[in-house]
């Protein structure tokens, strides 16, 4: 029985695949550790967006209860930070962090943070990109031995998963400069006691870090995408 052994596949992905589960196991733990710790201003996430808010002139801003654990995000199309179970009525640390935070990316959509601004530009051609990308490497490793045209069809593939790789590169500053714009809000607005102010910051650092494992894989698999196509081509 013939056996392929596909060394793209340890070399690249499961490195990133690694890296990737420590984060998620990381942001997990690091929110359910602080999350048992009450603040002592006995404010829920809801009270934490909404006071960043009015301080940042968003009242227009709405918020609403979203189902899920770590489900929190900002819409902006709707205007509405929407909190999880876990952080809406939650009156801990950690809770009040992720709150801040997507109110944080409330207030960079209302001051135009350029990042955030060309991420949201981009999510369409990224979407796109990300559907036709597999499709095209396949057709052109699969027919390259028919021509150099082919081998076209597979770069432009490549191509299209590269956009997901700047995605994801202007993604990280956005996440960082919301989680500096909520520890700010957080001190400003005496919404937490300094001691309690670590708590918070370790939850965000830790769920930054799943954003850097977002562009290490994406990185990674750009890379591995490479090699098969060059491998490809090195065969006609």
């Amino acid at each position: 029985m013939y056996f392929y052994f596909d060394w793209t596949y340890l070399v690249f992905i499961v490195p990133a695949l690694i890296f990737s589960l420590w984060a998620s196991g990381k942001v997990n733990s690091t929110f359910r550790r602080y999350s048992s710790v009450l603040s002592r201003s006995h404010m829920t996430g809801y009270d934490a967006a909404r006071r960043v808010l009015d301080a940042n002139g968003l009242q227009a801003v709405s918020i609403e209860h979203v189902a899920g654990n770590l489900t929190d995000h900002y819409d902006p199309k709707a205007n509405v930070i929407r909190l999880s179970d876990t952080v809406y009525s939650n009156r801990s640390v950690a809770a009040i962090g992720v709150a801040a935070h997507e109110a944080g990316h409330a207030i960079q959509y209302a001051r135009n943070y350029t990042p955030i601004r060309i991420r949201s530009a981009i999510v369409p051609i990224t979407n796109i990109g990300s559907k036709l990308a597999i499709p095209l490497i396949l057709i052109g490793v699969l027919l390259s031995s028919l021509g150099e045209a082919y081998a076209t069809i597979a770069y432009i593939g490549i191509a299209c998963f590269a956009l997901t790789v700047v995605f994801q590169l202007v993604t990280l500053p956005t996440e960082f400069n919301a989680s500096r714009r909520a520890l700010e809000a957080i001190r400003n607005s005496g919404l937490l006691e300094p001691d309690e102010i670590v708590g918070s910051q370790k939850v965000l650092s830790a769920a930054a870090m799943t954003y850097v494992a977002a562009l290490v894989a994406a990185v990674m698999q750009l890379l591995r995408l490479l090699v098969i196509v060059g491998r490809s081509n090195n065969r006609r």
